[in-house]
């Protein structure tokens, strides 16, 4: 239609929610699916968070909270971010947003405008890209590879700088592959960042999810001066299993966060009341709940990983981070889409196409389900690619 905006016309729909809801299709009409392309963990939300948010109703807390959230949930935020990260915030500087998703837009929308671009490493998180055309920016991709672990260099970064770079994106530990930034790694393109004043986006909603010996670290803790160039985006919705509670925030400079406050004021107004009770309790009382989830995650991570390790025709990276293993299909010869289109037809597997991430030649698969479900979705992919 003319009426649509050509803005919105540049917008491609996610493929991960229409792989997830093609195969919740499939499911309702009785047929078996081995779902390996969810983006959330199957565990509930722990009771004393849901308690906490029914308390909250109970007392009467339905009604409209200021737009960067309850003071009490903001302060917890503060808090948590100085004694986990090591960053001092103002709670002031804290924007509780509806979800991790919203987080990113707000930012996104707060520092970017027409004319400016974004560097965001490829594999890319499927909505970072839609998010800053929206914004009426221009996403500027640079493609790492799996002998790089998927990160981007600092030579890659300042090779692709222009005078009109406003922000660059780093997702770590990332989604779809897995991959966790060390310290250095950070500093070394912090220093690049530093160079032309870009805004660093640090999209941290995995940081309770790493493994073995990996260790997670913000970037805005590594100097005042990376601190000054730094939103950071976290959530609840992965490591408290709390994706439909949409509970997400920011922390920013001053100047950054109130802006995305005044964005936030005029779109959603805040995050729903009840559920920032809830998000409260989390941080209050969540650490024995986020150390089992890692180590089951930790258990399918290895396990996944040892069965792709063992397929042939294909080639995987040990993730780091997060749930998912981005399985390079090039071998194979069939395009992304189709591939996943095969695989969940014929062989009742869902995956997700490597070319929403912007790797065509790859698909995702993650792990946030059961040992059996993975065990027999792992055996089918296994045939088809035996069959390929």
């Amino acid at each position: 239609m003319d009426s649509i905006s050509s803005r919105v016309n540049k917008v491609v729909p996610s493929l991960t929610l229409s792989v997830t809801n093609q195969a919740k299709a499939m499911k309702a009409r009785g047929e078996e699916v081995y779902g390996l392309a969810g983006g959330e963990p199957d565990q509930d939300t722990p009771d004393f968070i849901k308690q906490a948010a029914i308390q909250a109703l109970n007392d009467g807390k339905t009604k409209y909270t200021p737009a960067s959230g309850i003071p009490e949930l903001r302060e917890a935020i503060a808090s948590k971010l100085n004694t986990d990260n090591g960053i001092e915030y103002d709670p002031r500087q804290i924007v509780v947003n509806s979800g991790a998703k919203q987080s990113c837009f707000n930012a996104i929308l707060a520092v970017c405008e027409e004319g400016d671009e974004v560097i965001i490493p490829s594999p890319y998180w499927v909505s970072y890209p839609e998010m800053v055309r929206l914004a009426g920016a221009e996403p500027v991709f640079v493609e790492t590879t799996a002998e790089n672990n998927w990160k981007i260099t600092p030579e890659q970064f300042e090779e692709n700088m222009t005078g009109r770079t406003k922000m660059i994106i780093l997702n770590t530990p990332g989604n779809p592959t897995g991959s966790v930034y060390t310290a250095d790694e950070l500093r070394a393109l912090g220093d690049v960042a530093l160079y032309e004043d870009i805004i660093i986006l640090a999209d941290e909603i995995y940081e309770h999810l790493v493994y073995g010996d990996t260790k997670h670290t913000s970037i805005a803790s590594l100097g005042k001066d990376l601190y000054d160039l730094t939103i950071t985006v976290n959530g609840f919705s992965k490591a408290y299993s709390m994706t439909g509670w949409r509970v997400g925030y920011t922390a920013a400079p001053k100047p950054i966060a109130e802006a995305m406050s005044k964005i936030q004021g005029h779109t959603t107004s805040n995050a729903t009341t009840f559920a920032q009770y809830g998000a409260l309790a989390a941080l209050e009382g969540g650490k024995d709940f986020i150390r089992d989830l890692n180590a089951e995650y930790d258990v399918r991570r290895q396990f996944v990983y040892g069965r792709l390790s063992a397929i042939p025709n294909i080639k995987v990276t040990e993730p780091q981070g997060a749930f998912y293993c981005l399985v390079d299909t090039e071998q194979i010869g069939i395009k992304s889409v189709n591939l996943c289109d095969k695989l969940l037809n014929r062989y009742r597997v869902a995956a997700v196409p490597g070319i929403a991430f912007g790797h065509d030649n790859s698909i995702r698969l993650s792990y946030c389900t059961t040992l059996d479900v993975l065990n027999e979705g792992l055996s089918r992919f296994e045939e088809f690619c035996k069959a390929h």
